[in-house]
């Protein structure tokens, strides 16, 4: 089985303006038909959340919240029911995890303990139970209906790749055969579903995947593709499979005369999985401790002070220097290594956990790169674009939705899950309401914004 990132990653969401939601303007559709609507994408789109995928998490998706919303216009809105590939259970599934089978328990707020026999809270894996092994069946529904084709771990890069649904279990559980390329199953629902409006939001996984491996890829997006026709999910897609593949994915998804919008990508590495842990981490609270590593690097010169330093990293060419900022530190490093086993100090950072300036350039030209395809789909097709790139790298002190305040911090921000890559029930709400804002500006409608205060954010104990 092939490795699967969980991707789809998030930009600096929430911001500096204050929107005012006003939920009693009549929803209208329009130019729009929202009366069949189908959503493309990938673990976003499915609803994933705080490290796995569950039912609860599923009910809470941004194309949960957006047929509601359709829902609630009286001509030429959606019909249900709505249906999604909902696992049996909140256990959690997907691959490479814990337990037997596809379980991959999800993550909560629990008590952990460090090296140094602290206690604190954070987040914790879920403790498995064989009784929730049913979480992994394969998903059925009346006339094998599916409207949220949300995939996690799916690129642009595999809308290509045969028998996909072996290759990934979350498309196992739903894809109308094994055998068929994921162009081929979106294919199959559009020609049974006859979607009138649909949502595209595929791209980031192309990218996050090198990300989340510390760029140990090639980085250049000139990778050629291996076994199975699969290209390396810790690398970057080359633009030209990007674009040939998203143009015939968008061709497919309203080649029945659906209206509909392409969502871009954000700017990934401003998420908490990238931004918790800042490269001027390494405090020392001692003025003898500085005196011990300025002298343990006397041969290269680098001086340590009280208070907080850069990190000492070792980089993509193997070199061991002094972090520079701006470069990122993943919150997978091992917190009891940083805190007990001298990493970061007497021990440089192994690269696997850190983005450089350079990766982190390779990041950006990728993105914009793809966003560029991205957006001459949606104007070639006469499709809403939603620039969730400015959108939320303009927002950087925080948003208000009457009268609560939400940001990017991990877990207190009450945006982002526990995986520090993926949303809460708040988060993609507010994700939601960027879509509608963005479709009622193109097709002249007025479907009501989502009420993002009554969802929850990161639940605690």
């Amino acid at each position: 089985m092939k490795k699967i990132y969980i991707l789809g990653a998030f930009a600096c969401l929430f911001a500096a303006c204050k929107p005012s939601v006003n939920i009693t303007v009549p929803s209208t559709a329009g130019d729009a038909v929202f009366t069949n609507y189908l959503a493309i994408g990938n673990s976003l789109t499915a609803g994933y959340a705080d490290g796995s995928l569950y039912v609860t998490g599923q009910l809470n998706s941004y194309p949960q919240r957006l047929f509601e919303q359709f829902s609630m216009i009286k001509d030429r809105g959606a019909r249900g029911p709505f249906y999604q590939p909902l696992l049996n259970g909140d256990m959690g599934f997907g691959p490479g995890s814990t337990g037997t089978g596809n379980n991959r328990p999800r993550k909560v707020i629990g008590y952990t303990f460090n090296c140094l026999g602290d206690t604190s809270i954070g987040p914790v894996d879920l403790p498995y139970y064989s009784a929730d092994a049913d979480d992994a069946k394969a998903y059925t529904s009346p006339n094998r209906q599916v409207n949220n084709i949300g995939v996690p771990g799916i690129r642009v890069s595999d809308y290509l790749v045969s028998f996909y649904a072996s290759l990934n279990p979350y498309a196992g559980r739903f894809y109308y055969s094994a055998s068929e390329t994921p162009l081929d199953e979106l294919l199959f629902r559009v020609n049974n579903l006859h979607p009138t409006f649909f949502t595209m939001w595929l791209g980031s996984n192309d990218v996050l995947g090198y990300a989340l491996a510390g760029g140990q890829g090639d980085g250049s997006g000139n990778a050629g593709p291996g076994a199975f026709g699969l290209y390396n999910s810790a690398d970057i897609t080359p633009t030209s499979v990007f674009k040939m593949n998203y143009d015939t994915a968008v061709a497919v998804a309203s080649s029945v005369g659906a209206k509909g919008a392409l969502i871009n990508i954000p700017d990934i590495t401003s998420i908490p999985f990238f931004t918790t842990i800042p490269s001027n981490g390494l405090y020392i609270p001692r003025q003898s401790l500085a005196d011990s590593l300025t002298q343990f690097y006397r041969s290269l010169n680098y001086v340590f002070s009280l208070g907080y330093n850069q990190f000492i990293i070792r980089d993509n060419v193997g070199a061991l220097r002094q972090s520079v900022p701006g470069e990122l530190i993943l919150i997978t490093t091992p917190h009891d290594s940083l805190t007990c086993a001298g990493w970061g100090s007497f021990k440089a950072i192994p690269e696997q956990y850190v983005i450089t300036t350079d990766e982190l350039q390779n990041i950006r030209n990728a993105t914009t790169r793809y966003n560029e395809i991205i957006r001459s789909a949606a104007e070639r097709n006469l499709l809403a674009y939603v620039d969730m790139f400015s959108y939320m790298s303009t927002l950087q002190s925080g948003i208000v939705y009457h009268g609560v305040n939400y940001n990017a911090s991990f877990i207190s921000g009450g945006a982002f899950s526990l995986d520090a890559v993926h949303l809460t029930p708040r988060g993609y709400a507010i994700v939601a309401n960027k879509i509608i804002s963005t479709i009622n500006e193109k097709y002249h409608s007025t479907v009501t914004p989502v009420d993002v205060n009554k969802f929850h954010g990161v639940l605690f104990p």
